[in-house]
């Protein structure tokens, strides 16, 4: 009698510990380079296309254009190298590493020919005449607010490498655009990174 009652309690404290173990949020899965390293925050790396994107079969590196304005620049992909290096800056950065589904921000580590802007993207205001959202720079590293709720983007995995999303979830209140990074070809030919439904699938390269 005495152990069916300890094996009846056994169970049931079994049960009841199912929900904790499985409520609790395991960590995202980490971002990794081409190498399979893990990708560090501060580091630098190229964001290259993982294959060839079907409408730009040369495509290869993100880089820096003057586009409509002289500055800020935009983010346009280029051909034949790997384009400008970056970094990412998780919400966290003390975490050390890259995670998908993680708000972060997305800063060019060069000098430019606009001194007075910063090099991290942003989300530009709606283009009206190509009616299309663009990637640009100008933004802020850190700070999370609806001040600066355009400088927000997340790695996603994708296809078997990963994809670039605008998302931010860092003002939990209130809802926002949530849309795949993609390519973008103006009237002019340049190759613009925007809002897109279909993802430009990319890797990352440790420069």
């Amino acid at each position: 009698m005495k152990s069916t009652m300890l094996l009846a309690l056994a169970l049931v404290l079994a049960l009841c510990s199912q929900p904790l173990l499985g409520g609790a949020d395991a960590s995202p899965e980490q971002v990794v380079d081409t190498l399979g390293k893990k990708v560090r925050v501060s580091e630098n790396y190229y964001i290259i296309p993982s294959v060839p994107h079907p409408k730009f079969r040369a495509a290869r590196g993100l880089d820096l254009a003057s586009v409509d304005k002289a500055c800020p620049l935009d983010v346009v992909v280029v051909n034949g190298y790997h384009g400008l290096p970056l970094t990412f800056a998780p919400v966290n950065p003390k975490k050390g590493v890259i995670r998908v589904s993680i708000d972060l921000n997305i800063k060019f580590s060069t000098l430019t020919s606009c001194p007075r802007q910063s090099t991290v993207w942003k989300l530009d205001r709606f283009d009206f005449s190509n009616r299309q959202w663009f990637v640009t720079t100008g933004g802020v590293v850190g700070n999370p607010s609806l001040e600066t709720i355009n400088n927000w983007f997340k790695i996603e995995k994708y296809d078997g490498a990963y994809k670039l999303v605008y998302c931010p979830s860092v003002v939990k209140s209130q809802k926002h655009l949530c849309k795949n990074v993609g390519l973008f070809v103006d009237e002019k030919g340049n190759r613009r990174l925007a809002l897109t439904d279909v993802p430009l699938k990319v890797q990352f390269q440790h420069a």
